[in-house]
Parts: C-alpha cells; structure tokens; sequence
C-alpha cells in the first residue's frame, strides 16, 4: 500500500438514486472509516473549521480514538464543511484513485442528503437557498429590501437575527430592481469587427448572483467581450442549483441542471460558447452536474463547453490575442483564488487577467475566505468564517491595494468586512470587485 497518491483527483458518480445512499448504518460506517484515516492524518487541519472540529471531538473522546465517539456528535463537523473541495483538490493523499478512497466533501453532501430525506433540514437555510425566488419577489422592491439588509439598520438587522439567525454584522447582498438579462435586452453593444477574436460567440449564463444581485459583472463581461470582437447573448433559464447542494437537496440540483443544460445546449448547437458569471456557478457546471445527472447528453454536452469568465478570456487572449486600448488602471490588485476557481483545476486565471492591464501590480491571496455561501451569514457560523477567512484578509492588507478581487463575489466583500474589522481605516479605501469589471476599466468601458 503506498502512503499516498501522486495521481491525479478523480471522482466518482454521487450515487444518489441507490437506496444504498441513504442507510444510516452504511453512511455511519462510512463516516467512521473516513473519520478515523483523517484523525490520523491531520493534514488538513487548517483548510477549514470542519477538521478541527472533527480532531478536537475524537483527541476530548475517552479512548481519543474514534471507537468512544457517539455518532451523534458527528453533526457539528458536517455542518461545518462549506463544500469548497479543497481538502480534496489540493490536500489530501487519499483521494481517488488511491485505494483508501477519500472524498470527504461528497460525504458531507452524503450526509445532508440523508439529512433532506428525513425531514431535518433547517427551515431558514432551505429558503435562502431559493435564490430564484427571493430575487423575484425583492426586484420590484429593491430599495426596501436592501434597507432592510444593510448592516446599518440595527432594527431590522436585529429583528433579522432573533428570528432567522442571519447574524446582524454580516453583509449581505444587494438586490437590483433590474435583472442582467433585462438589461443586455435594453442596452445592445457594439461589437469591434477590428478585434482579434471578431467572430466568436458566447452565451453568457447569468447565474442567480449576477441576474439578481450583481449585474456589474456581467455588464463588464459583455462590454469586454465586444471590445475584442465577441458577439454575446445573455440567458438566465434558471439557478445552477449550488445553494440546493449545500442543503443536500441532489433531486432539485438534478432538475436544474436538466432544465438549465437543455436551454444552454441550443445555443452551444448554434455554435456558442457558454460563460459562467461566478466561479461557483462554473463548477457546477463543468464537474458537479455529470457526477449527478451521469449518462444525460445535455449536461455533458453543457460540461465541456463551459468556461469561468476569466478562464475565456485568458483562452482567446492566447489563441486570437487582446484587442488594444487596455490603459493603467492607476492602482493595484490583491486577487484572491477563490476556492471554487481553484477546484475548477482550472489554473489562477483571474490572476493571469489582470496581469494583461498595463503596469498593474497583482498580489495574489491563496487562502481561503472563509464565506462559504449562505453558511457564512448565519449567527452560529459568521464569527467562525472571519476567522478562517482572517489569514486571507491579512494577506489582503498587507499587499497594500486599492482593489481586492476575486472570482466569487461573496468572497470578495466577506474579505472587504474581514480587513475592515482588522484596520476599518485602510479598509475604507478599498472596493471589491470581479478582475473582469478591472479589465473593462482598463478599457475604459
């Protein structure tokens, strides 16, 4: 037996349809044997709160072996893991194909499902993650609703808090009375024939986050794409289904991804590119949607014509080249490595964007924010993300930039609060932004 694998990552199908998948004792089994080669290893004992957790319970045990550890107490550790794949993509020695066979976020989502079955889900995490929903109902009162949410308003803040367990420091997103995808409807661009990349055309997927919440991104994209020659349409048929995954609820994720890849496929037939707005989004599309629904010709077909935004930039900035025009931006970059992007095996090409803007400094934060999506919001959990994400926001003063950027945006502004509670005065200065919305300044769109 070797002592760990210098292969490379594969994954199984998460085998959700087999009755299998939800026994109890099977899954307790599981999580023993892949509790205790963890509690040996201890590798990853600084990716996230959910390992130290898990060695704190078993070192307090009476044996301090996992044998004296009630099954019970597991839950703490599941809940604490925020999806991000990285113990898998970049720690762990023990994944697939090594015979000890470790996927240790794939049995969180395992167990949550198991969770979702058996009606323990919680009532306010569930509706959260109703992204299409809750973007739907806010957009005709965008004003009131972002009132309401922002840290300011200690009244509704707090009433938010007793009753919903939203902690009242975090921030939370914005809503915009006008989605994206109304908005390229309203606004059509002109596209440079001159460009290098002039004849190409992209679908750009809004995602929930970039149609309801943050349309910058997705504006900056389109103005991007058609200053170098790149003919776009912009589609929302409907969420990627990643806040139903952290609920392990694997039969909507399954529906979305059908229902999205269907609608997505008659644009790659027609001989479109599809980009993803956030990193997230991307790896649900590329990787966690045919481990889910495997054998179907569309999500497949979607898999392998999805890029990450920056990954479709840096793909035609080498094959056609760059349009010119691109100007200093007069400021430096801290760009953070979401861990979405970086479990997209993907390379750091939101760092490899930015570095096409003249004279710009890019520093680039390969830890952790410590977000992880709705998780990060909630009362039991916020003051645990900062303190994960707190070595990133170190990392983000000390590079003494203006702009942090990152290819999640929620990682973004939780790091924005996170070097805000460590020095409020340089934070002041600082935006948050995607390094695509930094390119379209280089371009002055």
């Amino acid at each position: 037996m070797r002592e760990g694998s210098l292969d490379a990552p594969t994954r199984h199908i998460i085998d959700w349809n087999n009755p299998d998948f939800y026994d109890e004792q099977k899954l307790d089994d599981e999580l023993r044997r892949v509790f205790d080669i963890c509690h040996g290893c201890r590798r990853c004992f600084n990716l996230c709160d959910s390992f130290p957790r898990l060695f704190d319970l078993i070192d307090a045990s009476e044996t301090e072996e996992l044998d004296s550890v009630a099954s019970e107490d597991f839950k703490p550790v599941v809940d604490a893991c925020t999806l991000c794949d990285m113990c898998f993509l970049t720690k762990c020695p023990y994944v697939p194909p090594h015979e000890f066979n470790l996927d240790f976020p794939h049995l969180m989502l395992r167990y949550r499902a198991v969770e979702k079955r058996n009606g323990k889900t919680k009532f306010v995490s569930g509706e959260l993650a109703k992204t299409d929903r809750n973007g739907k109902l806010a957009a005709p009162v965008a004003g009131l609703a972002n009132w309401a949410t922002d840290r300011s308003n200690s009244f509704t803040r707090g009433i938010m808090q007793s009753t919903l367990g939203i902690d009242k420091n975090a921030a939370l997103p914005k809503y915009q009375s006008k989605t994206l995808v109304k908005r390229a409807k309203e606004n059509p661009l002109e596209i440079n024939v001159d460009a290098p990349a002039y004849g190409r055309k992209a679908v750009i997927y809004a995602t929930c986050f970039g149609n309801y919440n943050n349309p910058a991104t997705g504006e900056a994209t389109r103005k991007v794409l058609a200053k170098n020659g790149i003919e776009t349409e912009v589609v929302y048929p409907g969420c990627c289904g990643m806040p139903q995954m952290e609920q392990g609820d694997l039969a909507a994720v399954a529906e979305n991804a059908k229902k999205v890849s269907a609608e997505l496929g008659k644009w790659i037939d027609k001989g479109y590119d599809v980009i993803a707005l956030v990193s997230s989004c991307a790896l649900m599309l590329k990787f966690e949607w045919p481990l889910i629904v495997p054998g179907n010709e569309d999500v497949e077909k979607l898999s392998k014509s999805t890029f990450d935004v920056a990954e479709y930039v840096m793909e035609f900035a080498k094959k056609e080249g760059m349009a010119d025009g691109m100007q200093p931006i007069g400021e430096d970059v801290a760009m953070h490595l979401a861990c979405h992007a970086r479990a997209q095996n993907m390379g750091a090409k939101g760092a490899e964007i930015l570095r096409l803007i003249p004279e710009t400094k890019v520093t680039v934060v390969e830890r952790c924010s410590g977000h992880g999506g709705s998780w990060g919001v909630m009362k039991d959990n916020f003051e645990t993300a900062l303190k994960v994400g707190k070595p990133a926001a170190r990392a983000v003063l000390k590079a003494n930039a203006k702009y942090i950027a990152s290819e999640c945006p929620l990682a973004a502004e939780h790091l924005l609060q996170g070097s805000e509670n460590l020095d409020a005065e340089a934070t002041a200065k600082k935006e948050a932004l995607h390094p695509i919305e930094l390119l379209a300044k280089a371009y002055g769109l």
